[in-house]
């Protein structure tokens, strides 16, 4: 799977999850940036991005994250 087809997946994920109408996630988007992104809807993002990716991530692969370029790498190593 190449990184634009996971960010396309992830953009949709994050509108979801997030309410919003869209969203333009880059490798160095973080939750600071995204005003809606809050430890509660952390766990909601998570929980959607493994279902939709058919996969699962260790608690220390989340704590890793520093920004959504960390995840995007995560999901490219499953």
């Amino acid at each position: 799977m190449e990184r634009e087809t996971i960010y396309n997946k992830l953009n949709e994920i994050f509108a979801d999850v997030l309410d919003l109408d869209e969203v333009q996630l880059t490798d160095d988007t973080t939750a600071d940036d995204i005003e809606e992104w809050d430890s509660l809807s952390h766990i909601q993002l998570v929980v959607a991005v493994e279902k939709a990716f058919g996969i699962k991530f260790t608690a220390l692969e989340i704590m890793r994250w520093k920004n959504v370029g960390a995840m995007v790498d995560s999901i490219l190593s499953k």
